[in-house]
Formats: structure tokens, sequence, C-alpha cells
């Protein structure tokens, strides 16, 4: 064996100990184009089952429409032939495919105007009630969730974790009565505080206007908070207790940095991905707000709205409302799944 072959033959060696050689770059963009083919394949579901699932809604629309007037078959037959309700089921599917392709949700029963006018217009209503409260939840959820793990197994770990699950574990339409009976209308020598619903009492312009709606918002709010912090908590809590056993920790420890140091610039931020995945997904609920808690507080946004139509039922609006909760839902879950790459690259592999 020569000596010019020797370098040849050390680094196939080193070759053969690496792998196979991943090229860079590459894995990223299969790893985009399955995610967002799984959220097309899930909008098509969603589109498909908001459509035949509220058709199983017992009761007539049309008859629910004419407020228990006397209207003569011929009425109803012309109020069936104007909302497509007298075609085929297939045919009334096809229809409704078509023109929620092109952002027509079709018009609603009830309200007579355009299903996506109607969404529109309670959509920043909903944004207002449930963004403010998952600032909120999501803030108190990681604070005490981090303190709770980093001081696992003490007085104030047990107490958060336990007054945690007892919030998470209570409906929040029971929780929100509660309120508007102890705060709203007041108990005993508690007198009431606060608005028992509605986004606004009226007549108000300018900074009275926002104190206002400020005042109507608390309760809801705070329904939301209780109810929502906890699951945040309890999930940063258990992603960072399995950190902490990490040699990483050891080691900034050993070096001399202080353990909140180590908590805040080690621990928790390689423990964020589950709290990632959750954060988005309830920033996708932000949309769909809280059916119970908006019904309860008569807030005038989307799941409301969502509930009055399913009483009809108002078809349209039903599905319309159905396919934007669900569609939120599944782009902020899509979002979180391409965000894991640039928090660790592991996951694109």
């Amino acid at each position: 064996m020569t000596a010019d072959a020797t370098p040849a033959l050390v680094e196939d060696g080193q070759r053969a100990a690496a792998g196979p050689r991943v090229r860079r770059g590459s894995a990223y963009p299969r790893y985009l184009a399955g995610k967002v083919a799984g959220a097309a394949v899930s909008l098509l579901a969603v589109l498909v089952t908001s459509f035949f699932l509220f058709r199983l809604i017992p009761g007539d629309p049309v008859k629910t429409m004419t407020g228990g007037r006397q209207v003569s078959a011929e009425q109803l037959a012309a109020y069936r032939e104007e909302f497509g309700l007298d075609l085929p089921l297939w045919r009334q599917f096809t229809d409704y495919c078509g023109k929620v392709l092109t952002g027509d949700f079709g018009t609603s029963y009830q309200f007579r105007a355009p299903v996506v006018d109607k969404i529109t217009e309670a959509l920043p209503n909903t944004l207002l009630l449930t963004g403010t409260a998952f600032v909120l939840y999501t803030a108190l959820g990681i604070f005490l969730g981090t303190r709770s793990a980093w001081r696992h197994g003490k007085l104030g770990d047990r107490v958060n974790t336990g007054l945690a699950l007892t919030l998470y574990s209570i409906p929040s339409f029971w929780l929100g009565l509660l309120l508007i009976i102890v705060l709203s209308v007041g108990i005993g020598p508690l007198p009431g505080m606060f608005p028992t619903g509605g986004m606004e009492s009226g007549g108000e312009e300018g900074f009275a206007y926002v104190l206002d709606v400020a005042h109507h918002l608390v309760l809801p709010v705070v329904t939301l908070v209780a109810v929502e912090y906890g699951q945040t908590l309890l999930v940063t809590r258990s992603a960072l207790l399995d950190e902490m056993g990490s040699d990483y920790l050891t080691t900034a420890r050993a070096k001399g940095l202080r353990d909140d140091l180590v908590r805040r610039r080690h621990a928790v931020p390689n423990a964020l991905l589950p709290t990632v995945t959750l954060i988005f997904i309830n920033l996708g609920r932000t949309v769909a707000g809280v059916i119970l808690v908006e019904t309860v507080f008569s807030w005038p946004g989307l799941g409301g709205l969502f509930y009055q139509a399913l009483s009809v039922p108002d078809l349209p609006l039903v599905q319309g409302l159905f396919f934007v909760f669900a569609a939120a839902v599944i782009l902020m879950n899509t979002l979180a799944d391409l965000v894991y790459p640039l928090l660790d690259p592991r996951v694109a592999r």
C-alpha cells in the first residue's frame, strides 16, 4: 500500500463512520409539504362534516322561520325553493362546496343576510374577549408552570397544581353563572359590581365607551382565564420536569450559573415544544371563542351567534361558523408544526 492511498482510506473510513450523508435543506421542504397536505385533507373533511352533520338536527328550518304562524303549503314550498332546500341532498352538497370555494357561505335563514357579513360583524367582539383572555391565561400558565416545576413537591407547587386541576375541571358556564350571581346580582352584604351581560350599556362615547366595554369584559375574561390557565400550567410544568434531570443542566450548574439563569436560559426554552403546540391551538380557538361563555354573558360574538343559529337551525350560518372555527384551529396547528423545526431541527428529519 502506497503512502498516497493512505489519506483516501482515512477519508473513506470517516465517511463510513459518519453514516449516510443527508443533504441540507431537503428535509424541511418535504416536511412542509406533508403538513400542508395534511391540513388540506383536514379542511376537506371539515367541509364534508359541516354539511352533513347539522342536517341530522331535528326540526324544519322553514317552519321555524315562520315563527309558528299559519302558513300555506305553497308558501312553505316557496321558502324551500328560495333557500334550495327542495333540491336533492347531493345537489345541495355540490352547490355548497362550489360556493365555499369562492368564499360564499350562503344566506342566513333568520337574518336574511350573507353569512360572511354576519361572521365579519361578530368576529371583532370575539377576538376582543378571547384574545384578552388568551394573553392572560397563557402568561399566567407559563409563569406558574415554570415556578411549580422548579419547586417540585413544595407547598407552592402543590397549591398551584391543585388549584389548576380544580378550576380546569369546572364547567365554564357554571363558573360564569356563579360569578354573575356573586359579582353582578350581589349576594348578602356583597353588592353587584359588574354587568350581568352584554358588551356595552349604550349611550357612551370616546374614553367612556372604552371603560364601559372594559367593565363588561371583566367577568367573561375572568371566567375564561380561571378555566383555561390550568391546562397551560400543567403542560409547562410536565415538560419542564422532564428537562430538569438532563445532563446539560447539571453542567450549567457546575459552571457556577445561578438556578434562575439555568431555568430561564437553558431549561425553559428546551421545554417549550409541548407548550408551543398548546399556545397555537388555543390561538386558533380564539377565533371560535367559547360558545357557552359568550352565551352565558350574552356577549355578541361568534360563539353566541353559533348558539342562535343552532337553535333554529340556521343551516348556512351554522355550517359557515363551524367551518371557520375548525379552519382556524387547523391553521394554527399547522403553523405550530412549521415552527417546530425552527425550535428543534431534529423534528424535520
